[in-house]
């Protein structure tokens, strides 16, 4: 469980929450929604302890997120960007082994549990026969599915994925946000990702984080399909 107290938070002078309250709960897919500039990625940074806020706290697991050290976050929390980074002839299975950094020696050797975690990680995002495939001749949606096996390799209760959703067409976006319903609800994580696509959103995630004028609230997704009518004249 993922709770914000009093959460403020701004991008330059601009404020982008004012002392905001929400909680995300444990085997759930999250949709973080709001028009453009509302501060998703900003948030997102913030919850995966990236950035800080102004004043307020986040609460992870019951503990506060800045008293827990990096070493520890990162077997609790993973965090999928959107950049794109294609590095050519790096292997999927490479890739995928670096969410096993947390759990490896200091010279980063991958052991016998590791690679098996890894070879599960691209089974669970049914990508496991690309374990050998280059990383930059994946299409964008193969891509997504090996940049969320890494968070899987990762091990953590929570996942956040900043627009995992961009650059996909259609059918691929309601893919992808079936998969991390999928492991939300199977595999018990709490699944946090922002996103454009709100036809998707509404249509496969528990619940939507709704920002809006500096504020967050968070919906079951019947809930907020009629809030969301009204603020974006859906």
């Amino acid at each position: 469980m993922i709770n914000l107290e009093k959460i403020t938070a701004a991008f330059g002078s601009r404020t982008l929450l004012d002392s905001a309250e929400c909680t995300f709960t444990r085997g759930t897919l999250n949709a973080l929604v709001g028009r453009n500039g509302a501060g998703k990625s900003s948030l997102l940074r913030i919850l995966a302890a990236i950035d800080s806020p102004k004043s307020g706290e986040v609460v992870v697991g019951g503990k506060p997120l800045h008293t827990i050290a990096a070493e520890e976050r990162a077997k609790i929390i993973s965090f999928v960007s959107t950049q794109r980074v294609r590095v050519a002839n790096l292997r999927c299975c490479d890739v995928v082994a670096t969410g096993r950094a947390p759990y490896t020696n200091w010279i980063g050797s991958i052991g016998k549990e590791d690679t098996e975690i890894i070879n599960q990680s691209l089974a669970a995002v049914g990508m496991e026969s690309f374990a050998d495939r280059a990383i930059d001749t994946l299409s964008d949606g193969e891509f997504q599915r090996v940049m969320i096996a890494r968070a899987l390799a990762q091990q953590t209760p929570v996942i956040l994925l900043d627009e995992p959703t961009a650059f996909l067409d259609i059918p691929t976006r309601f893919e992808i946000c079936r998969l991390l319903a999928d492991l939300a609800h199977n595999q018990g994580k709490t699944i946090i990702f922002s996103t454009h696509d709100i036809d998707a959103a509404l249509a496969v995630c528990d619940a939507v984080a709704i920002m809006e004028k500096c504020s967050i609230s968070v919906h079951p997704t019947a809930e907020a399909a009629e809030i969301l009518k009204v603020l974006f004249s859906l």
